[in-house]
């Protein structure tokens, strides 16, 4: 009992002990993306071998403890490739939730609080634009654009932004005539810190799983892209243009097409189980 009272006792001592969400879910979401982070973001800085450099006596070899993925139909180090487009896929990800993710929470914070003709006018405009297959969507604006790194991020934007508008707005409605913010009005508090001071931390917790959706939806759609040859472009390293190159030679190198492969399924799946124990643990609060 004395434990079981020391114990309580130094959790209510640290205030966001009992908001984190400990549960295999997140612990291996944690993991899972975090070690994809981590190879993607040393990528950028240090890779064992040179992602471009050729070597036509090194071409197709097989995995081992020189090349621990093997090599491409180039003589180029496919780990090394891996971790340059794990930075690239995960980097042009980030960039497309964080676009959407913050055009979709002022919108969503000012349809959702203040209502009226500016809400009618930017739900329709989420109705029309959810009106259209997503990957068609991004692929007309592409069209207009053209292809590359730049305009992949700027379509995606686009495309995710009536997402994260229609959940921003739920929450606000949800929360504008709660009791302690018609305190807050009553005590004089401004609009624009009620919006973002009062509400908005309050909403994070569900904003935080749509997130981790949308750096699963972005981490698709940009492979896919690449896959096409809209996305990014060679020689510069995307897990998408890798399995595009690696799918032509299934018989020759396997292990192409495996690796990178797999390397996209373990990012998705960390995202994926990374946000389902946030929600997990939102749950059981």
């Amino acid at each position: 009992m004395k434990g079981e009272r020391s114990s309580a006792k130094w959790k209510k001592s640290i205030p966001w002990k009992s908001s984190i969400p400990y549960n295999k879910y997140f612990l291996a979401g944690l993991i899972m993306t975090g070690l994809a982070v981590a190879l993607g973001v040393v990528g950028f800085f240090w890779t064992p071998y040179s992602t471009t450099a050729m070597s036509a006596s090194e071409k197709f070899d097989p995995p081992s403890l020189l090349h621990i993925f093997g090599t491409d139909n180039f003589g180029r180090d496919i780990f090394s490739r891996v971790m340059k487009g794990l930075g690239t896929t995960i980097g042009i990800s980030s960039l497309v939730v964080l676009i959407s993710g913050s055009t979709g929470i002022l919108l969503g914070a000012l349809t959702g609080y203040f209502g009226g003709i500016a809400d009618e006018i930017v739900m329709r405009i989420t109705d029309a634009v959810n009106g259209f297959p997503s990957i068609l969507l991004t692929l007309v604006i592409i069209s207009l654009l053209g292809s590359g790194r730049q305009n992949v991020i700027i379509s995606l934007g686009i495309v995710f932004v009536p997402s994260y508008v229609r959940m921003v707005r739920s929450q606000y409605l949800k929360l504008r005539d709660a009791d302690y913010i018609r305190r807050a009005r009553l005590l004089g508090v401004k609009d624009f810190r009620i919006l973002f001071v009062h509400i908005l931390p309050n909403i994070f917790s569900v904003f935080w799983v749509s997130v981790m959706i949308g750096f699963n939806n972005a981490i698709l759609a940009e492979s896919g892209m690449s896959y096409l040859g809209i996305g990014v472009q060679p020689p510069e390293a995307s897990l998408g243009n890798m399995l595009s190159d690696a799918q032509g030679y299934l018989q020759a190198a396997p292990w192409y097409a495996l690796f990178v492969g797999m390397s996209i399924v373990w990012v998705v799946l960390g995202f994926s189980l990374f946000g389902e124990g946030i929600r997990r643990g939102k749950i059981s609060e």
